[in-house]
């Protein structure tokens, strides 16, 4: 919901990684955003309207973002999607990051606009794995993001640190960066962001891209 530019380039990555998507808006000049070759449905009405969703598809969605100009209009459309459509996988944008923690324990992710991309939309959309953000000279070490599987929240970061042989340098948590400490759990809205050995990437991300096994708990 939302074909205003961070609307249309989500629109267009979702695409591009292959999935079929419908943009909502109330203004179909907005449509005028997305590039020629859209082959994804545009319909024009409020992104909160049962018969606007059911119309773009709602009832077969995997995923549903509300990225609209407003706070109010977002998490409206992102609790009818979820709770009436039951779809999952829901995020919303919010103007005001004071308010985010509110609509986080409604159990709907958001994400600030201050440091809003479409890149971290689509992440909590479609999670993928781990994503190199830093490597030194040598390239032998690495600061990657990880997509933490659910199953470790409420866990430690020294659990994740002991079972993945990663060391979290830091979270981000509502927007703000997180230096951890020993005690430091993570929580449900939580960005993991590790250091590791290039060549042990894909033992990490194997270890927190699952559900912690019983002598990780």
């Amino acid at each position: 919901m939302g074909c205003g530019r961070a609307g249309a380039t989500l629109a267009q990555s979702l695409e591009g990684h292959g999935h079929s998507v419908a943009v909502i808006d109330q203004n179909a000049d907005a449509f005028r955003r997305l590039d020629a070759d859209f082959a994804g449905s545009k319909v024009t009405g409020l992104g909160f309207d049962r018969d606007t969703l059911t119309q773009a598809g709602i009832e077969d969605a995997y995923g549903f973002a509300a990225v609209s100009d407003g706070d109010n209009s977002n998490i409206l459309a992102a609790r009818v999607v979820r709770e009436t459509f039951g779809v999952a996988n829901v995020v919303a944008r919010i103007y005001d990051p004071h308010r985010a923690e509110i609509y986080q324990r409604l159990g709907i992710p958001t994400v600030a606009t201050v440091r809003w991309t479409a890149d971290q939309v689509l992440r909590r959309l479609l999670p993928m794995g781990a994503t190199a953000e830093y490597s030194d000279a040598s390239g032998q070490i690495v600061l990657s993001q990880i997509d933490v599987h659910a199953g470790w929240v409420g866990k430690t970061l020294r659990a994740l640190e002991a079972a993945s042989g990663a060391r979290v340098a830091y979270v981000t948590r509502y927007g703000d960066g997180l230096l951890p400490t020993e005690s430091t759990v993570l929580q449900e809205s939580d960005t993991v962001h590790v250091l590791l050995r290039t060549d042990e990437n894909d033992t990490v991300e194997r270890v927190l891209t699952n559900a912690p096994k019983e002598e990780d708990a």
